[in-house]
């Protein structure tokens, strides 16, 4: 195998095409055995082996530098930069994050896993080395679905002035994580067929040079390509045509489903990971579809991430112009629901956590100064949510809960949470947010409230005496738990709180609470720096009241597991018992 002898982008070199085509199978033969077994990035990483192959073959990392957009298609840059073992011996798994990290090798540069970003960080690289009198070619890389993505469009039009080296490599394979949304893309369709010659060009309407790759599996066409623009004196775009999934057959065939894919049968493509009872995904597509069908102004949005609530290709084409996907865009979709909620309509914007993270100027200005009734789904907001360092949704409560005007809900069940939602979608007064649970979906079989106008109005879910536990979302199951194991322990039941609102303070509960209780002890899924447990510290600044506020430390959590994280940050009903008694 010529894998077993390529420990640097430099073992490459000595290969002829014949050689790098077979090199190419072998790499597919270690990305099919990571990801079979342990989930990850399918199809973009299967697309982009020959280009990837071609770029190490040409240029020479690190002094000539990749930047990956998004990264989620580097396993083939890892396993040339002496990380094969990764992917090959299964015990090494562990030995890699799913994108590029500094810390593993001097041929990354960024530790990055969101969208959009690698043209204005490689301008930056590029800057940096005409400044300073520096050599070396500095390449972006970037899938058309993230040239949607508003920081891509900056950066492609600030590119055009270096007016030195730089090269913007388009991977282009007529899909984002599902179908691609909006204008420029019947652009790319012209120019893919037209073998990058229609009159017509986005990129050169930019200000930017332009070559063009019909064939973007092909390792001859792309060490071509690569040559012509190596050592190149401005700004080019080379744009390639690629097959997502390329070399797999249920992969090219089901584009969507194998974007990310869980672990399954090499050979035959199905899941080994059974999902087993209901999930929150599910539940929230078909509550929504059923009421977009009773009700023509409610229209559902998400930004290229449909399936986040369980909205399949099926079920999009069912409910028709009520959907919409903006693509990679989530600023536009905050902007556009508020538009819709000012125009009478019923919008609801559904997103992963650290997504919202780009949305907060949107959030803050577009939507709630202008007090529009726009519902936010806020989905994975949790340390119970997706566990890599990019992708951690545990800064929400601080980034939003402080916005003026904004009402922020935090479920504890499936039955409060499609209460809250409801409410929501009906009333007329507020943006409101909500958080979709994340640990499980929880039934209960207690009433919930259908109406929530009277904000900041917490529920006593127990009530006792001594200790009140004020448990937050996904944290109140902890709050369950430390209350029977307190009056276990104490013999004297504690109160239970479920706050609902993270937005605000009830204050007359505060108050009450003070003749009863000494000691108050407040839950929150989330980091505790500006979040939840502070504002009621802060109520009781001046009392005799004994506030314990538990949460997550300020930090890049990466890869973890959920249990070390609640230990290390005392989150178990035992390790808070011990430090209140």
């Amino acid at each position: 195998m010529y894998i077993e002898k390529i420990n640097s982008p430099t073992d490459i070199k000595a290969l002829d095409t014949e050689q790098l085509t077979e090199l190419a199978a072998e790499i597919r033969s270690g990305l099919l055995n990571r990801l079979s077994k342990r989930g990850g990035h399918f199809g973009p990483n299967f697309g982009f082996v020959e280009a990837t192959i071609a770029l190490h073959y040409v240029f020479d990392s690190p002094r000539d530098k990749f930047v990956f957009d998004v990264s989620h298609q580097c396993y083939t840059h890892k396993m040339l930069t002496g990380r094969k073992d990764a992917f090959f011996n299964d015990e090494h798994f562990g030995d890699i994050s799913g994108y590029t990290n500094p810390e593993e090798s001097e041929h990354d540069f960024f530790n990055v896993g969101h969208t959009s970003t690698s043209v204005s960080l490689a301008c930056g690289l590029a800057k940096a080395r005409d400044l300073m009198g520096g050599s070396g070619n500095v390449v972006a890389i970037i899938g058309d679905g993230s040239l949607s993505g508003g920081e891509a469009l900056e950066g492609i039009d600030f590119s055009a002035e270096l007016g030195s080296n730089f090269i913007i490599l388009v991977n282009d394979n007529d899909m984002s994580i599902a179908e691609n949304h909006g204008g420029l893309y019947a652009n790319l369709k012209a120019l893919r067929e037209s073998d990058g010659k229609c009159e017509c060009n986005l990129f050169k309407a930019m200000g930017l040079d332009y070559l063009y790759v019909a064939d973007g599996n092909d390792i001859s066409a792309l060490i071509e390509a690569f040559r012509k623009v190596r050592d190149i004196d401005h700004p080019i775009v080379v744009h390639i045509n690629t097959v997502k999934g390329k070399g797999f057959e249920p992969a090219e065939l089901h584009r969507e489903e194998w974007h990310w894919h869980m672990p399954f049968d090499p050979a035959t493509g199905k899941g080994l990971w059974e999902g087993g009872g209901e999930d929150y995904g599910s539940l929230t597509c078909d509550y929504l579809m059923k009421k977009m069908k009773a009700d023509r102004s409610v229209v559902t949005i998400t930004a290229a991430v449909p399936t986040n609530i369980g909205f399949t290709e099926d079920k999009r084409r069912e409910v028709g112009a009520q959907f919409v996907d903006v693509g990679i865009a989530e600023e536009h979709a905050v902007a556009l629901a508020s538009g819709i909620a000012k125009a009478g309509g019923k919008p609801v914007f559904a997103t992963h956590s650290s997504f919202f993270q780009r949305t907060y100027d949107q959030i803050s200005q577009d939507l709630c100064i202008n007090s529009n009734p726009a519902t936010l789904l806020v989905n994975t907001a949790s340390v119970y949510g997706m566990h890599d360092i990019t992708h951690l949704g545990i800064y929400d409560i601080p980034m939003m809960s402080n916005i003026p005007n904004l009402v922020y809900l935090a479920p504890t069940n499936c039955e409060e949470y499609f209460a809250m939602l409801d409410w929501s979608i009906e009333q007329d007064k507020y943006p409101v947010a909500v958080r979709i649970p994340c640990n499980g979906v929880v039934h209960s079989d207690k009433p919930v409230d259908n109406e929530y106008s009277e904000l900041n109005k917490y529920r006593i879910t127990q009530q006792g005496r001594g200790v009140a536990i004020i448990a937050l979302g996904d944290f109140y199951q902890i709050g369950e738990e430390l209350a029977k194991l307190i009056t276990e322990k104490t013999g004297t039941a504690p109160t239970l709180i479920n706050p609902r609102y993270i937005t605000g303070l009830d204050v007359d509960m505060l108050e009450q609470l003070k003749a009863e209780h000494s000691v108050v002890v407040t839950l929150e899924d989330g980091i505790l720096n500006g979040g939840f447990g502070e504002k009621i510290a802060r109520f009781y600044g001046a009392d005799d009241m004994k506030v314990y506020c538990y949460g997550l430390k300020k930090e890049f959590l990466d890869r973890y597991a959920v249990e070390d994280v609640l230990i290390d940050n005392h989150l178990t009903p035992g390790q808070i018992f011990s430090d209140i008694f």
